[in-house]
């Protein structure tokens, strides 16, 4: 099956054929690079999707990111990135695989079209002209035929005329005889003529043209080839990236496996746990035997003390004075002064409106410049009226600390446990401050060392005004630590006992002692107005001690373990808070790597600490959750 011989006479449809497979491929050419566009877009939209909802760095979102189900949130964006990647490779595999390749395929295949076809014209130009000889040959034959015909018969009309000359007849005659001759000549010439146009027509038919349409057959073959391995390679770029985009949907899946909600759950009670105790019992007031109300408060003290037993606030609090009773010189001193005599109301209305009450607006400017110890008294003192701590003036001091900004240093605007934490935070961060300039003066001694043996490398005194400077930020930071170990001993001293991870502390920080305060507590009396001032006495400084609600709290227990580890170099833990281990010892993992480089591991009860991370081989378990189970079926 040839196109030479099958389609011989069908130069016109093969050349619009021809040009219609190249409009094709250009079609699919230009298809490609608008697929390109759209993956190009496509992973676009979608980094800028996950760039849109990644957590700001120094924001609040970086603290909801330690849940399970927002880590997993964020590594579904993550993945989502990756995701994207791979739809920007498709697109860079289509441009330089399909649509370059196509792009000067095309240009080569309108060269190599126009030059058969070009062929192809100037053989028929050629029969052509050979065809028109021949009719030229042929008519010149014919017209020569003819006049010899008319020569002929003039001669014999002359020579059979009897008045004709015999002159005249021998000139009819030759006449006659010349275009006899002349006919024969033209008949020789179409003769000859004539073969060679049947000559060139058969090798035109036969030969040029079959030649010429096979070489655009093959041509146009091979382009049909050609877009089919395009659109096998346009098939074959995505299932390239299939097995990346399905690791990234595995990933995703694995993520949102590791949601875990009962962690989430601890976590919330972790965030916001205050430390406080829920409020006890309100007492009952009893209303039916007549009290006689006065202005003076012997009476008010008797009355109560006729008509109403003593107050059970708690199981620590048995043999606790009602408050209203005589005001000492101290709890004047904290207040001001004193309140002029009112009438008192029961205590339920004070407690109400005390619960109630907004604080007043100085309160946001004492705040504002730090000054939270008026607010401090009064808690105490609410603390030591009702027997338990109160919630109202917790919850509406947090909230002030977070409108108004920045807290006090020691953050005793927080409830206990959320200022731990926050004190705990500040010595980790403080201690790995003083590591890093301990790393830097390590340097800096090596490098004078160098300068000292080598002169020629540099002068060993230029790093002496660093290292001086190096030494003197570390003693600031060691008296920074000193002074946070400070008010973490003191919350912690009022917070139950913890048996979590041992405090790197590198001072040590003694009580003072509150017993100034204890004689305070057994006289307080609150102020019958229920008023409260922010004046702070200039002659007492109040240090509130432990109370007996404080030993009221339950021991946590330790950090579970999360998986094993084995030391690969030996560690020697020489700052507070590591701990040393020899090459090839395993331990238990009890807090991974938070980004510091630092894990957390434990050898037994009583030893655990830090080491780097690069130091050990990590093997997580998520169901080792009994800190006791023994190291030798764990590692198994």
């Amino acid at each position: 099956m040839s196109w030479g011989t099958e389609l011989w006479d069908q130069f016109d449809n093969l050349e619009k054929h021809t040009q219609w497979g190249i409009d094709v491929l250009e079609k699919y050419i230009k298809f490609v690079k608008e697929r390109t566009e759209i993956e190009l877009s496509y992973a676009k939209q979608l980094r800028n999707l996950s760039k849109k909802y990644q957590p700001k760095k120094n924001s609040k979102e970086e603290e909801e990111y330690r849940y399970t189900s927002t880590r997993a949130f964020l590594a579904t964006l993550n993945e989502m990135n990756d995701y994207a990647g791979q739809h920007e490779v498709i697109s860079e595999n289509m441009t330089s695989l399909i649509t370059a390749e196509l792009t000067r395929y095309v240009q080569e295949l309108k060269q190599e079209r126009k030059s058969h076809f070009h062929d192809g014209r100037k053989a028929q130009q050629h029969i052509e002209t050979c065809w028109k000889q021949l009719e030229a040959s042929k008519r010149r034959f014919e017209r020569d035929c003819k006049e010899a015909d008319r020569a002929q018969q003039y001669f014999e009309k002359m020579d059979a005329d009897i008045n004709v000359t015999k002159a005249d007849v021998e000139k009819a005659r030759q006449q006659a005889q010349l275009r006899h001759q002349m006919a024969e000549d033209s008949k020789a010439e179409y003769s000859s003529t004539l073969q060679k146009f049947n000559s060139e027509q058969h090798e035109h038919y036969y030969t040029h043209i079959p030649n010429i349409f096979q070489k655009i057959q093959e041509m146009e073959e091979r382009r049909i080839v050609r877009i089919g391995e395009s659109m096998k390679t346009f098939a074959k770029v995505d299932r390239q990236v299939i097995p990346i985009i399905g690791k990234c949907l595995d990933e995703i899946t694995k993520a949102a496996e590791s949601v875990d909600h009962k962690n989430d759950s601890q976590m919330v009670i972790e965030a916001f746990k205050s430390g406080f105790e829920p409020p006890g019992d309100v007492d009952f007031e009893d209303f039916t035997q007549p009290m006689k109300r006065t202005v003076s408060e012997s009476s008010l003290s008797n009355s109560r003390g006729d008509g109403k037993s003593e107050p059970k606030f708690g199981s620590k609090s048995k043999g606790k004075l009602w408050p209203f009773i005589k005001k000492n010189k101290i709890i004047e001193t904290l207040l001001g002064t004193k309140s002029p005599k009112q009438q008192k109301e029961p205590l339920s209305h004070r407690f109400n409106e005390f619960m109630t009450s907004k604080p007043k607006i100085h309160c946001f400017r004492s705040l504002k410049r730090g000054q939270t110890q008026s607010l401090y008294i009064h808690k105490e003192l609410m603390k030591r009226t009702l027997g338990t701590p109160t919630c109202a003036v917790e919850a509406r001091e947090y909230v002030l600390s977070l409108k108004l900004g920045a807290g006090p240093e020691d953050f005793s605007n927080l409830p206990p446990e959320q200022r731990r934490k926050k004190l705990q935070q500040k010595v980790d961060e403080l201690n790995r401050d003083i590591q890093k300039e301990m790393d830097s003066r390590d340097a800096l001694t090596k490098m004078k060392d160098v300068y000292i043996k080598n002169p020629q490398m540099g002068d060993a005194a230029s790093v002496d005004h660093r290292l001086a400077e190096l030494g003197q930020n570390i003693e600031k930071l060691r008296l920074e630590v000193q002074k946070f170990e400070g008010w973490l001993a003191e919350v912690e001293g009022r917070l139950p006992a913890r048996s979590e991870q041992p405090r790197r502390q590198s001072g040590v920080y003694e009580a003072q002692n509150p017993s100034g305060v204890n004689s305070c507590a057994q006289d307080r009396e609150s102020s019958p107005d229920g008023s409260y001032t922010e004046e702070q006495s200039q002659e007492t400084e109040m240090k509130v001690p432990a109370t007996d609600f404080d030993d009221e709290f339950d021991d946590e227990e330790p950090l579970p373990t999360i998986g094993t580890c084995k030391a690969l170099y030996t560690f020697e833990g020489q700052n507070e808070g590591t701990i040393s281990v020899a090459e090839g010892e395993m331990l238990y993992v009890i807090e991974e790597d938070k980004g510091d480089g630092w894990t957390r591991i434990r050898r037994n009860e009583d030893e655990e600490g830090y080491v780097p991370t690069s130091y050990v081989e990590v093997y997580l378990d998520k169901n080792a959750k009994d800190v006791h189970k023994p190291l030798q079926k764990i590692s198994e």
